[in-house]
């Protein structure tokens, strides 16, 4: 090293050293983990039971859905990824009733530890008939938002349990939440109220209201499948229909977002009735950005759709906070 002195040029030499080796040191150190790891990791299999439990658990858990807004849990097959979902969860919230049968089956399977825990199980089911005589519970138990509020009380306590550090954080969720329900359940009576009585019943594609109908006072009058969209309806089972439709004289009857609208509209055209300009939300919420991109806002475009294509006078429903 010209010009430099022997002992600052170990001076220089060590100094290299010491800044090489921190910096391998430095590289070999874990990078700290997001906060998220920490948090309880929890799984739900429906829309609507992920929308719930957000809603309930905020930012104190980490949440994974594994259907996506659209997707009908009866006929859903599960992939790959759902089993390392599931076998990673320490809380598995499911609807039961048999509503998503290929995630209950593979979760049953599954080797994780998760707590399993059937959110629609906590209401006593209607049951209905299948063909061949067969009764079995309607899993469709959202319907009724005071069956809603009722899942809300289980998530919560399951969550309570999970993390009991963050019990208040989550009574507290749960709490609005609730009060936010029991509005919506008051108002979606009111509604279905100003449809003229002759003309409170609903015809759909399958037969997913039965709890929404007993608690709001409209009768469904038929359905094109029965409680499972993996049926598929006879010629005989839609002439039936048509039917039924004439004899009843309704002025609509609604498609739904997870069903082919196809077969339910020549439906309606052999009847020669209106199908309802907006589809119901049956079995899954909305995506993001829709009309029915939550439970409360799935439950409010179902009861405006409805009460407007059967002659009813929809006021738009208001949060009193």
């Amino acid at each position: 090293m010209r010009g430099i002195t022997h002992s600052k040029a170990r001076y220089y030499c060590q100094t290299i050293v010491g800044v090489l080796l921190g910096l391998w040191i430095g590289g070999c150190v874990q990078p700290t983990s997001p906060a998220t790891d920490d948090k309880p990791r929890v799984v739900a299999t429906s829309t609507i039971i992920a929308d719930l439990t957000q809603e309930v658990g905020g930012d104190e858990i980490q949440l994974t859905g594994i259907l996506k807004p659209g997707t009908d849990p009866h006929v859903y097959e599960p992939v790959p990824a759902d089993s390392r979902i599931l076998e990673e969860a320490e809380l598995i919230l499911y609807n039961g009733y048999n509503l998503e049968p290929g995630l209950i089956k593979l979760m049953k399977a599954s080797g994780g530890k998760a707590r399993q825990l059937p959110v629609g199980e906590v209401v006593k089911p209607l049951r209905l008939e299948k063909a061949k005589g067969e009764v079995v519970p309607d899993p469709h138990v959202w319907g009724n938002v005071e069956n809603a509020i009722a899942m809300v009380n289980a998530i919560r306590d399951a969550l309570i349990k999970l993390s009991p550090e963050d019990q208040e954080q989550f009574t507290q969720n749960a709490s609005q939440l609730t009060q936010e329900l029991q509005q919506l359940h008051s108002w979606t009576k009111q509604q279905i109220q100003t449809i003229p009585s002759d003309k409170r019943q609903l015809v759909t594609t399958h037969d997913a209201f039965q709890y929404y109908g007993d608690a709001y006072g409209i009768a469904i009058a038929g359905t094109l499948i029965g409680i499972s969209t993996e049926e598929q309806p006879s010629a005989q089972t839609v002439q039936r229909l048509v039917e039924s439709i004439k004899k009843i004289g309704v002025p609509a009857i609604f498609a739904e977002t997870t069903i082919n609208p196809a077969l339910i509209k020549t439906v309606a055209q052999e009847a020669g009735v209106k199908l309802a300009p907006s589809q119901l939300y049956s079995d899954s919420i909305g995506a993001k950005g829709s009309d029915g991109d939550s439970y409360i806002k799935m439950i409010e475009a179902n009861t405006r759709t409805i009460v407007e294509a059967l002659g009813g006078k929809y006021t738009e429903f208001q949060l009193n906070k």
